[in-house]
């Protein structure tokens, strides 16, 4: 049992990203940490490396014709095919559905757990920012056993292909930046792991 998950950056860490990935950045829980994001503060306290993080930080604040608000609407709402779907099935699941097989499992493991979430709307509990906010919500209560197997069974499976094909569809500089950073921290995470990473295969 690693003791990655009882720092305070980690619990820290996983909010923010998980935030930012699964609010609007207009709303009330967001519009703080994309202040953040855009200010020359944020790095020191984030834990990866200061010439790691440099370039991000400048991307953060970079220019873009596209509002903040539409690059999230296109990459998280649609109307349109999304480039990167944030949800777990849709990359483990033979049909790329929602609510598939593996949504399924991650809801008996919650129930196993004694977990539940209040989701916003009927969506599907595998959204990549939704289980960031799990996974800090887990460490800040002390369930570091149960955070490690959400990360190690129901996240690290998919998030690298999804944030690979997040990265290179986003089209804009700050979600370009978040996804970066995300892939980075995600991956100090997994080599501090102990519980062995479940091998699924990806449809996607």
């Amino acid at each position: 049992m690693t003791d990655f998950t009882q720092r305070d950056d980690f619990a820290m860490t996983a909010r923010v990203l998980g935030a930012l990935f699964y609010y609007a950045p207009d709303s009330t829980e967001a519009t703080p940490l994309v202040s953040a994001l855009t200010s020359d503060d944020w790095q020191s306290q984030w834990p990866l490396a200061a010439e790691t993080l440099a370039p991000l930080a400048t991307d953060f604040k970079r220019a873009s014709n596209e509002s903040l608000s539409e690059a999230f609407q296109r990459l998280f709402v649609g109307p349109y095919a999304l480039p990167s779907p944030p949800w777990g099935s849709v990359w483990l699941d033979r049909e790329n559905v929602l609510f598939g097989e593996s949504t399924l499992a991650l809801r008996q493991w919650m129930r196993d757990n004694g977990i539940h979430v209040e989701a916003a709307q009927n969506e599907p509990e595998d959204h990549f920012g939704s289980l960031l906010l799990m996974a800090a919500w887990l460490a800040e209560s002390g369930r570091h056993s149960e955070c490690e197997q959400l990360l190690a069974w129901h996240l690290f499976p998919w998030s690298s292909r999804f944030l690979d094909l997040f990265i290179e569809n986003a089209d804009h500089p700050f979600y370009q930046a978040l996804g970066e950073l995300a892939r980075l921290t995600l991956a100090k995470w997994q080599s501090q792991l102990l519980t062995p990473v479940a091998e699924k295969p990806l449809y996607r």
